[in-house]
């Protein structure tokens, strides 16, 4: 089987290339599931009731999120409704929402589990020892981990720790795409997805906005820029049976 997993979607501009370009990729791929990670969908950051629906809309059947999981109070609720969105597990069972999800198939389940790293991130609770209390409740072979995280050790680190256990670790959050996809003892790896979002950024925000912060130190609000935007993801064959990962090919499309 086949699944596609899209980066950190960003902004309108990013939405709006998910809802003219995911359903081709997914005809091309022959995707059976499609995970986005949709964190920073709402404009001027964080994801929102609204900008989830879209998502949805365009072919998603998990959304994963990150460090701006509660950016927007809209979003509270859609987490405890919703169990196909999610955020990271290591915030702990006393916020909104869960951090992993289970979806039937029919003749197979998926497990989805949103991991947040803690090397230069807020504080949050271990998430090596939070996988491994996750993977003792959950019974699908197939196993997508979204790990939400900013130091490539740590990305790597935890695809060694979990290598063999589930079908593939896939970095978040750093919006560049990485050329570094393998499989570990049929874990499929790769520090970062990529964005989808504005190509004529800096990380999805307006290139003055950015420039001008590096040259001055003054602090100013991100704006996320638009124009073109890139799709960027990865496509991962699963076997079936094991769970083990066959093959990890790089996606990276761009919308007008």
């Amino acid at each position: 089987m086949k699944i596609l997993f899209i980066g950190d979607v960003v902004g309108a501009a990013g939405v709006n290339a998910l809802l003219s370009g995911l359903s081709e990729i997914k005809r091309e791929y022959e995707a059976d599931f499609t995970i986005v990670n949709g964190e920073n969908s709402s404009e001027n950051n964080g994801i929102s009731a609204s900008s989830a629906q879209e998502i949805m809309q365009s072919g998603a059947d998990v959304i994963t999120t990150g460090n701006h999981a509660f950016r927007r109070k809209s979003i509270l609720s859609v987490y405890e409704h919703n169990e196909r969105i999610i955020r990271p597990a290591n915030y702990g069972n006393a916020v909104a929402g869960r951090g992993f999800c289970e979806v039937d198939c029919g003749a197979y389940s998926i497990a989805v589990i949103n991991l947040m790293g803690t090397s230069f991130m807020q504080p949050v609770d271990n998430p090596f020892k939070c996988a491994d209390e996750i993977l003792g409740q959950i019974k699908s072979k197939i196993i997508i981990i979204d790990f939400h995280a900013e130091a490539t050790s740590e990305k790597y680190a935890m695809s060694w720790y979990l290598s063999g256990k589930v079908s593939a670790v896939i970095g978040t959050h750093t919006h560049v795409q990485t050329a570094d996809e393998r499989i570990i003892n049929g874990t499929g790896c790769i520090t970062d997805v990529g964005m989808t979002g504005p190509i004529n950024s800096v990380l999805g925000v307006r290139k003055d906005i950015i420039i001008n912060k590096f040259v001055d130190y003054i602090p100013r609000p991100h704006v996320f820029a638009d124009g073109e935007c890139s799709i960027s993801g990865v496509c991962l064959e699963i076997d079936r049976k094991s769970g083990k990962c066959v093959s990890i090919e790089r996606i990276y499309r761009t919308v007008k």
